[in-house]
């Protein structure tokens, strides 16, 4: 599991980005509506929707390629909604970005993709040279400075874009589906050196995927968006834990587990008297030995049918599904709200 970076205690007084009220409309469509969000130095933050749920306009915003029809985009506290192109410059400078396609240069070597946002500002050819070598030590990538990217893997490609957008020593850092075109091991990777990044430079990192598995392995904190609107945010555990808004239920479904179903689609056989129950779990109850204190303390016997606890940033979260036999069928309400002391839901699912 990645650990994310924490904001620190001074950036909920100015954070690095912050939007308040932001829309944008295209003709008719309103691609975002009201956006409140203020990111804090240190922070990485996963923002995930579905495919038209806005995220490529709140990251165009954010960046200044796009003006908001009303509402305002603070980056390190300056306004920038209404700044004319040269205005943005200085402020895209504090701005890094990376992609989901790498967007390097293919007639440019791997020093010279990643040396061009300082050529573009000014920096003389000494100074190039050893911000590139730094650069390419932070991501793993020396040795390969004369390299092409048709010469490299698609890991090494997005190193490649990511120490690009460090060159210009950015404050906030926006990955638009950086791991989308990867697989499995190499987003692994590529998501640890995000990490490692966060940690050593107190960088704030913006995430936009539509990946909740990227979300549990980095993000501290998660925006869910629908719609063109924010429909649920916080801690990224706990909202795991216990989602509240339907489109965060179906967009955790990929990664939480199911009920356990046997051939033909049916829950599994229960015995005499026994109930089917889900358990949201999440913090620190989920630590403790609940099955055996309702055991202990109600009589009722209780076994476990399937699902799995995880550690998500940090903390336990999960799902069990767990078949429970009280005393007495009069005495389950007792057992299911003894059982609510320590999930954060209790379902009946069957009996």
């Amino acid at each position: 599991m990645v650990s994310p970076g924490h904001p620190d205690q001074q950036s909920h007084a100015r954070p690095i980005l912050r939007l308040a009220g932001v829309s944008k409309r295209f003709g008719t469509h309103a691609a975002i509506s009201d956006i409140d969000l203020a990111v804090g130095k240190g922070e990485i933050v996963g923002i995930i929707g579905r495919s038209g749920a806005g995220k490529s306009t709140l990251i165009r915003c954010i960046n200044g390629l796009e003006k908001p029809d009303s509402g305002t985009v603070e980056v390190e506290g300056r306004a920038i909604e209404g700044l004319s192109e040269t205005g943005l410059q200085p402020v895209r400078r504090r701005i890094g970005m990376i992609f989901q396609h790498f967007n390097l240069l293919a007639n440019k070597t791997v020093a010279e993709n990643v040396a061009l946002p300082l050529k573009i500002g000014g920096h003389g050819r000494a100074a190039r040279r050893q911000r590139v070598a730094e650069l390419l030590d932070l991501v793993g990538l020396t040795g390969r400075e004369d390299r092409y990217p048709a010469q490299l893997s698609g890991g090494q490609k997005q190193r490649v874009g990511i120490a690009r957008a460090l060159a210009a020593d950015p404050v906030l850092l926006l990955s638009d589906e950086a791991t989308s075109a990867l697989d499995p091991e190499t987003t692994e990777q590529i998501l640890r050196l995000l990490a490692d990044i966060n940690r050593r430079l107190g960088l704030t990192i913006a995430l936009i995927t539509h990946e909740m598995d990227v979300i549990r392995r980095i993000a501290g904190r998660v925006v869910v968006l629908d719609g063109g609107r924010i429909v649920e945010q916080g801690e990224t555990w706990r909202v795991f834990a216990a989602p509240t808004a339907p489109e965060t239920v179906a967009l955790l479904s990929s990664v939480m587990p199911e009920a356990p179903l046997g051939d033909g689609g049916a829950f599994p056989a229960l015995t005499e008297g026994e109930t089917l129950l889900r358990l949201d779990l999440g913090g620190e109850n989920a630590r403790r030995p609940f099955l055996s204190e309702i055991a202990l303390r109600h009589g009722a016997s209780a076994r476990i049918l399937g699902g799995g606890v995880e550690d998500v940033q940090g903390q336990p979260v999960g799902r069990l599904f767990i078949g429970v036999t009280p005393r007495a069928a009069a005495e389950l309400p007792d057992v299911i709200a003894a059982l609510s002391a320590y999930a954060l839901r209790v379902e009946v699912i069957a009996r």
